[in-house]
């Protein structure tokens, strides 16, 4: 059983969601180190005497929980099982927390690699965005163990308002794909209706504000377009390439199993024109300008 003490996690990842995510376990007393080879990620915990820095070896022996905010479940194994990976170091009883957007093949496949050490895993979809993880009020979709799941809660609610355990390893990153595809795929069908409410002459704000007395109302409506898109300030804070490899996830897993996915596929292939556009490393609220461009090349493939 997995002892939660103070000063027993470490954080690797502290980008967009990493930083937020370890202030607030730092912030319940959880923190006891960070890995990231941003130097300016790290500038603040440099001098704290209780947390270590970039230290494998040292966390290793001193952390029992290590949570993952990196780009992929892939990463987390290179991290761990490279020739240079941590796995010889970690102690028997250790918990992963991956909360990685991935392919459920790969976070059953790690979770099974990892009981050989007697490493418990779980794979934590997040939603909420960066915004959520510097509130702590992020909702965690989790794949894995139960009872390890309620070992390790206290942590997660530092950082979380809502945990839902949605089944065995792998589920909680399937959820997390399909939770996206839908997401990115409201985001799509209101960029196409408030552009073209224009050419009746009613304003995006009017459209959006129907929408929210409506059954129309979604994030998206409530969130999204007032704060992101009609505000000018096209500051949702992810990329247009992180949609497009969430979609293309999404749509490869249902292919897969010869599940049938028309929104789905439409919305990766309308982030795949965005990305030959170059809008790779664009805010995705700026997809709100170039909708038509879009459809226009799509139609032309």
């Amino acid at each position: 059983m997995t002892k939660i003490q103070k000063n027993n996690v470490a954080v690797i990842g502290l980008g967009q969601m990493g930083s937020g995510i370890a202030k607030n376990i730092d912030n319940a007393g959880f923190l006891g180190a960070v890995v990231d080879n941003n130097k300016n990620a790290i500038s603040s915990y440099n001098s704290r005497e209780k947390i270590l820095v970039n230290n494998n070896i040292d966390m290793c022996n001193s952390c029992d929980v290590f949570i993952f905010v990196v780009p992929s479940t892939k990463q987390i194994s290179e991290i761990i099982f490279d020739q240079d990976g941590i796995i010889s170091n970690l102690k028997e009883g250790t918990v992963i927390v991956d909360l990685t957007t991935s392919d459920p093949k790969e976070s059953s496949r790690l979770s099974k690699k990892l009981e050989e050490y007697k490493i418990s895993y779980l794979d934590c979809g997040m939603t909420g965005g960066a915004t959520g993880a510097d509130n702590g009020t992020l909702t965690l979709m989790i794949g894995g163990k139960i009872e390890k799941l309620n070992e390790v809660s206290p942590i997660l609610e530092s950082f979380t308002n809502k945990l839902f355990h949605v089944g065995k390893s792998g589920s909680g990153h399937a959820l997390k794909l399909l939770h996206n595809m839908v997401t990115h795929t409201i985001f799509f069908s209101n960029v196409e209706a408030v552009r073209a409410a224009k050419e009746f002459e009613i304003s995006p704000e009017k459209v959006i504000e129907v929408f929210n007395a409506g059954n129309a109302r979604s994030y998206i409506s409530e969130f999204r377009f007032p704060v992101n898109v009609l505000s000018g300030e096209w500051n949702a804070r992810s990329k247009v390439s992180n949609l497009q490899k969430d979609l293309k996830m999404a749509t490869d897993i249902l292919n897969e199993k010869n599940i049938p996915n028309p929104y789905g596929s439409l919305t990766s292939d309308l982030l795949d024109q965005a990305m030959e556009i170059g809008m790779e490393n664009t805010d995705f609220s700026k997809i709100y300008l170039e909708y038509e461009n879009l459809v226009n090349l799509y139609n032309k493939k």
